[in-house]
């Protein structure tokens, strides 16, 4: 495909300047990686960012730089890969990184936080605001270099057993929520739990859990929550645009030459705007069958949204004062989060609100 061949790019050219590519290429050595996901190879559209991260990879090297994909569970748990690429038992990982907030809240600001950033919106701080500057100061604790590498876009609020009507139904609901979404929905009285996304389906099933969230429409229809919590809500307040990561050991990554990180800076950054280009091209058919098969589709009430904000700036302030990583880069990530909203709401805002409303 033609994005695949983004080595013949003005982009790569300029950094591959200094002779041809094929040149550069030829005299790279043969590197060998492994690369564990925190997601099953049945979720194409998540999993497969990075199987095209891979393949754009070989690629650009004329197959002299192999990384070879591992779906959760295989090489390391869902869970497991922070702990697995300090100890240097896999090269690489893609993951959602706020799964780790129990090591340190602040991972969740390389995916998603509560009532944050939209994906256009992470993205712009990432690449041009300061975010990725702080982040890799952040991660050098745990010996990982991070890159951007997919966005699901704003997540769904999930499914749930019985209507959520009022904050008084989140009292003691059990829900599986990935991240520190959950520490919010504990301060309305709910209980989280965090499971990966192949054991969800069970878990609700048997009664385990009263609700989940996961991404939406596309892959909750294979996941099939539907069947068992038919109660489809929106929008993921804790999800306004989460974004995937790519993790390399440092070390491995000190030891590529300048023009194996340049392909490999080009390769994520290419997977990260292909899986929002399919999760947006596949999510409303997706809909469509679910409404179709038996969801039932509504909004949050507006109380239940001014009870988890409210609840959120609850938790930051805590973390403000208990944190100093979190104080660091949330300082940062606030301010630039309120200047986006000056100017969001004027033009797409408004064109998306204008247009959802003309009967297409």
């Amino acid at each position: 495909m033609e994005r695949r061949k983004f080595l013949k790019g003005a982009g790569l050219a300029g950094v591959l300047a200094a002779g041809t590519a094929p040149a550069i290429v030829n005299a790279q050595q043969q590197i060998r990686w492994r690369l564990a996901s925190s997601f099953p190879k049945s979720l194409d559209t998540i999993y497969g960012a990075a199987e095209t991260f891979s393949k754009n990879v070989a690629e650009a090297t004329g197959g002299k730089f192999q990384i070879s994909v591992h779906a959760a569970g295989e090489l390391v748990p869902a869970f497991g890969v922070v702990d697995a690429i300090q100890q240097g038992a896999i090269d690489a990982a893609h993951t959602a990184p706020y799964y780790f907030f129990g090591k340190n809240e602040a991972f969740a600001f390389d995916c998603a936080i509560p009532f944050g950033m939209n994906s256009r919106q992470q993205t712009a701080w990432m690449y041009e605001g300061n975010g990725m500057k702080l982040l890799r100061e952040f991660y050098a604790q745990f010996s990982v270099v991070n890159f951007p590498m997919g966005n699901t876009g704003a997540q769904m609020g999930g499914w749930y057993r019985k209507p959520i009507k009022s904050p008084a139904d989140i009292n003691g609901l059990k829900m599986r929520i990935g991240g520190f979404g959950g520490r919010v929905l504990g301060k309305m009285g709910g209980v989280s739990q965090n499971i990966p996304g192949g054991e969800i389906y069970q878990s609700l099933e048997k009664g385990t859990i009263d609700a989940t969230e996961w991404v939406g429409p596309y892959d909750d229809l294979k996941l099939g929550f539907h069947k068992v919590a038919p109660y489809y809500y929106y929008p993921g307040w804790w999800e306004g645009g989460a974004q995937l990561s790519l993790y390399i050991n440092d070390k491995q990554w000190g030891a590529l030459s300048n023009e194996y990180k340049a392909i490999v800076r080009q390769a994520a950054s290419d997977a990260h705007v292909v899986m929002q280009a399919r999760y947006d091209a596949r999510n409303p058919n997706a809909l469509k069958q679910l409404i179709a098969e038996g969801a039932k589709l509504d909004r949050f009430p507006k109380s239940v949204m001014d009870a988890a904000f409210k609840a959120r700036n609850e938790v930051y302030k805590e973390l403000n004062d208990t944190n100093p990583d979190w104080k660091k880069i949330y300082g940062d990530y606030a301010k630039f989060l309120a200047d986006s909203y000056q100017w969001a709401p004027i033009a797409d805002g408004s064109y998306d609100q204008y247009m959802s409303a003309q009967k297409l």
